[in-house]
């Protein structure tokens, strides 16, 4: 018996994964008859960057998301070519292209409104994994190479997203048994789970994205090494690893998302909301119908905001800070102010939030307590104001899921359609609430500066 089998024994014995290597990697073809993909499927312009490409010499094809989605009877957001020919090769084929990227160039090719985007063949690591492109942990630091087709093919995380389609020929080109697997409906990782899962921790946050998103079973040894691993997520840059949370919370099945994430464990410590707001007797209902109600959204092909979702996840937070900066004598504004700065610097020890979306969040946050104020001016100063229907739709949504007074929210879908006449009629006499203290005539109010400009007064808040 020869080394190499005594070794692929030893494999199968113990249950070693071993990954394949572009040297013995071939491609099983699938004609147009072994499958329902056909090239009016595909953009024009992709399919046109696939036949000019063809026609120069060199190999193209759609790949990867688009392909999966198709054979699922999906429709692709948008479609990828990869090829072989060089990023400078395919820039002389376009004229309206441009290449771009500094560490791996791509190129996108412009037909239109439509860009294609159009990467060579890559390979893994330099083909082979060492101390050079890895750090300590295994995760992957450079992948910059260019490779073959089956290179590129093997390098990919699941079988699923390996399947190269040529338009010209109506063929799907599968290396990993791709297609197999799709029809099986099980995500299976390409090569060692434990090796790629340590080469870049976001696969596993993939991969309950994936799940969950496409209706797959998660193969069992794919599965295994989530638990002993995800501790690796903790080395992930911040603004990577928040960009696969967005991802995964705006992918139009962000409840399904949840329900693996936490399945998997992998929810501790990315958000505090998915740690223990959805168990939260009072947050827990509210945060579970923004996630769906952003997933209707998304359905209904409305547009959604990463910055509403994101105050409704961390709300349950604000809450209980502002009721803790009640409790120790603060009024309601600066308790306000004082829970979102310690929701906000909490959330960033763990997975910071990027700035861009402060301002609306808090302004979100705080004109929800001035839908409880319905007397005198106050509710006209509410209706103008430019935010106003996502602050609405925030409290509706807190009151449908009991956090907030729901004949409060029924008031104000009344007053938004009531006349002038029963606007005036409907507001509520606020003689029995405590009278403002009068100002000295020729006093003058000292402007607001800094953050507390933020905070909507007889002139409305300021502008984003």
């Amino acid at each position: 018996m020869t080394n190499t089998m005594i070794k692929k024994y030893i494999d199968k014995l113990f249950g070693r994964s071993r990954r394949p290597t572009h040297k013995d990697a071939r491609p099983t073809i699938h004609g147009p008859d072994k499958h329902e993909i056909r090239r009016e499927d595909i953009s024009r312009c992709a399919r046109r960057t696939c036949e000019e490409l063809q026609r120069a010499g060199h190999a193209a094809f759609v790949v990867g998301g688009a392909v999966r989605d198709l054979l699922l009877g999906r429709k692709p957001k948008d479609f990828d070519v990869a090829t072989s020919a060089t990023p400078e090769e395919v820039r002389a084929t376009f004229r309206r292209s441009r290449i771009i990227g500094r560490r791996f160039q791509i190129v996108h090719v412009l037909c239109g409104p439509e860009t294609v985007e159009v990467s060579t063949f890559r390979a893994h690591f330099a083909r082979e994994p060492d101390a050079e492109h890895t750090d300590e942990h295994g995760r992957m630091l450079s992948d910059n190479v260019f490779g073959t087709q089956a290179e590129d093919a093997l390098r990919r995380d699941f079988t699923v997203n390996a399947l190269f389609y040529d338009p010209v020929k109506e063929e799907i080109w599968d290396y990993v048994h791709g297609l197999k697997d799709l029809k099986a409906k099980r995500l299976v990782m390409i090569g060692d789970p434990s090796t790629r899962y340590r080469e870049d921790p976001v696969r596993m946050l993939r991969a309950a994205r994936l799940a969950a998103k496409l209706g797959l079973e998660i193969d069992p040894k794919t599965r295994a090494p989530i638990q002993e691993l995800r501790h690796l997520l903790e080395n992930v840059p911040h603004a990577r690893l928040f960009e696969e949370i967005l991802k995964l919370l705006l992918s139009g099945n962000a409840v399904e998302c949840v329900r693996v994430l936490r399945e998997l464990q992998l929810h501790h410590g990315l958000l505090p909301l998915l740690d223990t707001a959805l168990d939260d007797p009072e947050a827990g209902p509210f945060a579970l119908a923004a996630l769906r109600a952003t997933d209707e959204r998304l359905a209904a092909g409305k547009p959604v905001s990463p910055a509403f979702l994101l105050a409704a996840l961390l709300w349950g937070r604000v809450e209980k800070n502002l009721r803790k900066f009640e409790e120790k004598g603060q009024p309601t504004i600066p308790a306000l102010h004082s829970a979102m700065h310690e929701a906000l610097d909490a959330q960033r020890d763990s997975l910071a939030i990027p700035r861009r979306f402060d301002a609306t969040m808090k302004e979100l946050w705080l004109m929800q307590p001035r839908f409880l104020q319905r007397g005198g001016q106050r509710p006209y100063r509410l209706l103008e104001h430019p935010r106003f229907r996502a602050a609405y739709d925030f409290f509706a949504l807190r009151a449908a899921s009991a956090n907030a007074p729901q004949e409060a929210a029924q008031w104000w879908e009344r007053f938004q359609d009531a006349s002038p006449d029963e606007r005036e009629r409907m507001l509520v006499s606020d003689e029995a609430g405590p009278k403002k203290k009068r100002r000295r005539r020729g006093g003058r109010k000292k402007p607001a500066t800094g953050e507390a400009a933020l905070l909507p007064d007889s002139r409305g808040a300021v502008e984003e």
